[in-house]
C-alpha cells in the first residue's frame, strides 16, 4: 500500500493516512487480512512521527477497519462486505459529495447538469467494470 501525503492541504497527516487505508479498503485494493506496514515502517518510509502513525491506526480501528494483532501486525477487519461502518462510508461519501455541490455552483452549472453529470459518469463507470470483467 502506497500513502502520498499533502503536508499544504490543511488535512492533518493522521487523517490523510486514515481516508488513504479506507480508500484502499473500499476499493478492493485491500482486501480483509491483508497486512499493513508496522508502525515503524510507516512512519520511516512517509518520514513522520510514529506517534502519528499510531494514531491512524488507532482510528482506524476504532472505525473497525483494522484489527490489531498482538505481536503480529496491523491487518485489515476480516468480515462483512466492506470493513467500513455504513455510517463512515456515507460520512466519506458526503463530505466528497458536498465539495462536488459547492464545486459545480461555483462553475455555475445547474442542479438538473450536475445530476445529468452524474448519470454519464456513473454509466462510463459500470462500462469500464463490464470491460474489466
Amino acid at each position: 500500500m502506497v500513502v502520498h501525503l499533502n503536508f499544504k492541504s490543511g488535512v492533518p497527516v493522521y487523517l490523510q493516512i486514515c481516508q488513504q487505508v479506507q480508500s484502499a479498503a473500499a476499493s478492493g485494493a485491500l482486501r480483509p487480512g491483508d497486512p499493513l506496514p508496522s508502525v515503524r515502517a510507516l512512519a520511516e518510509e512517509l518520514r513522520i512521527n510514529r506517534n502519528t502513525v499510531s494514531k491512524a491506526y488507532a482510528q482506524l480501528e476504532t472505525e473497525g477497519v483494522l484489527e490489531l494483532r498482538q505481536g503480529s501486525g496491523c491487518f485489515l477487519k476480516a468480515g462483512g462486505s466492506s470493513p467500513l461502518k455504513r455510517s463512515v462510508r456515507s460520512e466519506r461519501l458526503g463530505a466528497e459529495l458536498d465539495a462536488v455541490i459547492v464545486q459545480a455552483h461555483h462553475l455555475q452549472i445547474s442542479d438538473e447538469a450536475l445530476r445529468e453529470l452524474l448519470d454519464e459518469r456513473l454509466a462510463a463507470f459500470r462500462e469500464r467494470q463490464r470491460e474489466n470483467g
